[in-house]
């Protein structure tokens, strides 16, 4: 099939994730948790990106914290000027999602003419810039804010939500004729996450409500809500009066944008079955109860997709569209699927005559608590364009792509061969409707090859492959000798991979001691020969380490930077091919584990912890070996990422903790449901150890903490063991279990 070719004035714009929302008394501020508040110069890495138009947060509630009169405009003085040093049009938004000042709400119907005042004065400071969103998503912030009560000012009720919408789109209306009186070139570009309600037969009537609905900002402000309108009966009975409605049919504020922010998460189902479902989606409306959940996890035939959404909008307005969010809170691999998808559909709509001006990557810096509905601050971080877990902000492979995409190119990458999870049979998770049929893998993907799949790494990565759908061929111990170098080399010219994980390796502590030439042949030799044959070949590599090769003398975790120390032989075959590899071929990525626990066959952490509960005898577990426990999922899925990422050099990867062994273990039989004191605290000094370990081994990490806490590791570590009678995992729950969060 021919694909359609893009529409020259098709463009790539960026965001910056900026909802600074109130809950209670308290304002949640992205901009802060990003950092961005106080970096000047992540805006030259957008530049670098390519990037010339990014949609960029002025907020009202940032900038009047001393009140109206004492506006400080230092911060967008250095800001939107930089902006303008590099060329870069800013389309700036006031209030993103919040409420406005602590002087005012949704509700206050002066609402309007306060924000109006404040973009006058911006106006007047900003005369060159051209475009606005002085409001977003008013709708969906009136549902979260008014209908849900989830933000502030907290209430639940048709009337609170139908006045806060009004005054958000009045406030827009005003705030547009205050710059346009300075500026009377001065764009809308507006707003609203579109979408699409499905519904079971018996609750069409709900979705056909909800459907019209999701229009409601573009119809009031394009003055399309007169007597006639659908929702006239609703808006009319439920507080606003037939004058305030009137007033945008007779001065519209008609957007010269319309901004289409779509999600995964946009496209909903709605089913009465509620025992299909779990209780978290159980909703309703006055008349009956019912399941409110994503489309794409309860509807056999998925999701519409972007372009429908474009073609909805279109067909409804005729005017110029953009998606001005896209961002999908998932691994590197779907990301990059995720936005593969969206400039598809909008160049497949602008070829087919849609106006479509641009796609925007949202978010530049990722986003943080949105799992939460940004309810607090101890939600998930959801990576972007550039990870900002360290120090350094670092460019994820989404950076690579934008930059094609900016320019023009197509961009390539193995994994994009195969389908998002949202296209996926497994995507189904809820409801009681025909599953859909498998999709097959595309057979000309390149695959990622996994040397010593017979491991328990190996094992663990090729589950997580499977999960992630990313291509992979396995060779198992048997399969190839990793020691010679002509049949490593042979091996990679024949399968072509675009990555090699090497999980294989001589992982015997203890009888490393006794067996320092084969543990070092293992672990030293054959990863320098995979080395050179993947630098030879332009193959990406990534092998692995340990927290061993330390001597446990330091009081915090170690970090890359620290310098290495090992105890036992096993430590040192370690880190002696840390050197060889890195000689070899210095752009391989070498990952330091932390003390790694999985629920697969063959864990010995798993295996002799549920031994030892099955006949209630003790489980010994040192009492003074301080390490940093790491679920093998969340390192499995970690180390993809960075391999995606295009990541080098050194890591250290491990789940959030610092704590002993014994510790370790008496919170993982909580977890696990494992009843009995049964736990035999032991110094690693007496004799059940043959080579010494490091009485301090925990990891850090300069590129931040990559994986999820220790205690979320666990509470999905024990959802997948086995029972006490030693059941074996089912395939269906261990793939639930690799899931990435």
């Amino acid at each position: 099939m021919t694909r359609p070719k893009p529409s020259k004035s098709l463009e790539l714009w960026a965001g910056f994730e900026c909802t600074v929302n109130r809950v209670g008394d308290a304002y949640i501020d992205q901009l802060e948790l990003s950092g961005h508040a106080q970096r000047c110069d992540d805006i030259d890495l957008v530049a670098d990106l390519g990037v010339k138009t990014v949609r960029y947060p002025c907020i009202w509630e940032r900038l009047t914290r001393g009140g109206a009169a004492k506006i400080d405009w230092r911060w967008t003085d250095e800001r939107l000027g930089r902006l303008r040093y590099f060329g870069i049009e800013p389309i700036v938004g006031f209030v993103h999602h919040g409420s406005g000042p602590p002087h005012t709400s949704l509700l206050d119907d002066t609402f309007g003419a306060r924000l109006a005042a404040f973009a006058g004065e911006f106006a007047i400071r900003y005369p060159w810039i051209r475009r606005y969103t002085p409001v977003n998503e008013p709708l969906t912030t009136a549902r979260f804010c008014a209908l849900y009560g989830l933000w502030y000012p907290h209430h639940r009720d048709d009337r609170s939500f139908t006045r806060a919408f009004f005054n958000q789109c009045d406030a827009i209306r005003q705030a547009m004729r205050a710059i346009r009186r300075i500026n009377g070139a001065a764009q809308l570009v507006q707003t609203e996450d579109i979408g699409r309600t499905y519904a079971t037969h018996r609750l069409r009537y709900q979705a056909d409500f909800e459907n019209e609905r999701r229009w409601l900002t573009f119809d009031l402000l394009c003055g399309r809500i007169g007597n006639g309108h659908r929702l006239w009966p609703f808006l009319t009975e439920r507080g606003l009066s037939a004058k305030q409605l009137e007033t945008f049919v007779q001065e519209p504020c008609t957007p010269n944008v319309v901004g289409i922010n779509y999600y995964v998460t946009s496209e909903r189902f709605l089913d009465e079955r509620l025992s299909s479902y779990p209780a978290c989606c159980h909703g309703g409306n006055a008349h009956e109860r019912y399941a409110d959940v994503e489309a794409v996890r309860a509807r056999s035939q998925g999701l519409a997709g972007a372009y429908r959404v474009l073609r909805d909008a279109w067909d409804r307005y005729h005017l110029p569209l953009a998606i001005t969010e896209t961002q999908l809170s998932c691994t590197r691999d779907e990301q990059l699927r995720w936005l593969q998808e969206t400039w598809r559909a909008a160049v497949a709509a602008s070829s087919h005559g849609i106006d479509v001006h641009a796609v925007t990557v949202w978010s530049l810096l990722g986003a943080f608590g949105w799992n939460r509905l940004v309810t607090e601050q101890n939600g998930l971080y959801e990576c972007g364009v550039f990870d900002v877990r360290s120090a350094k902000r670092r460019p994820t492979a989404l950076a690579a792509m934008v930059r094609n995409l900016a320019a023009g190119r197509r961009h390539t990458h193995a994994v994009l061969n195969a389908p998002g999870w949202w296209r996926r049979p497994e995507r189904v998770l809820y409801g009681i409707q025909a599953r859909p049929a498998p999709r097959a893998a595309s057979s000309s993907a390149r695959p990622l090859l996994i040397i010593g799949a017979g491991s328990l790494l190996g094992r663990a990565f090729q589950l997580v492959c499977a999960s992630r759908a990313l291509a992979c061929r396995g060779v198992k111990r048997g399969e190839l000798d990793v020691l010679d170098g002509p049949a490593v080399a042979a091996l990679l010219t024949e399968l072509r991979p675009w990555a090699v994980i090497n999980a294989a390796g001589y992982a015997r502590v203890d009888d490393a001691q006794l067996e320092p030439r084969e543990c070092f042949a293992a672990n030293v030799t054959a990863p320098a020969l995979i080395a050179r044959a993947c630098k030879r070949l332009g193959v990406k590599l990534v092998t692995f380490s340990s927290h061993l090769v330390f001597d446990g003398h330091a009081s915090r975790p170690y970090s890359e930077e620290d310098e290495p120390n090992p105890l036992s032989v096993y430590g040192r075959s370690k880190l002696a091919a840390e050197k060889a590899v890195m000689s070899a071929y210095p752009g391989a990525l070498i990952v330091r584990a932390g003390a790694l626990f999985g629920a697969y066959e063959g864990c010995s952490f798993t295996a002799a912890l549920l031994r030892s509960a099955a006949i209630d005898a003790p489980h010994e577990a040192a009492c003074d070996a301080v390490i940093s426990p790491t679920y093998l999922p969340d390192f499995a899925n970690a180390v993809l990422d960075l391999l995606i990422d295009d990541e080098s050099q050194i890591w250290h990867l491990a789940n959030a903790a610092c704590l002993t062994w014994a510790q370790f273990v008496r919170r993982a039989r909580e977890f696990a449901g494992l009843s009995g004191e049964t736990l035999f605290a032991k110094r690693p000094s007496e004799p059940a150890f043959r080579a010494p370990r490091p009485k301090f081994s925990a990891l850090g990490s300069r590129g931040g903490v990559m994986l999820p806490p220790l205690d979320d590791a666990l509470r999905r570590w024990a959802a997948v063991i086995p029972a006490r009678a030693g059941r074996n995992l089912t395939q269906r729950r261990l793939l639930r279990s690799l899931q990435p969060r």
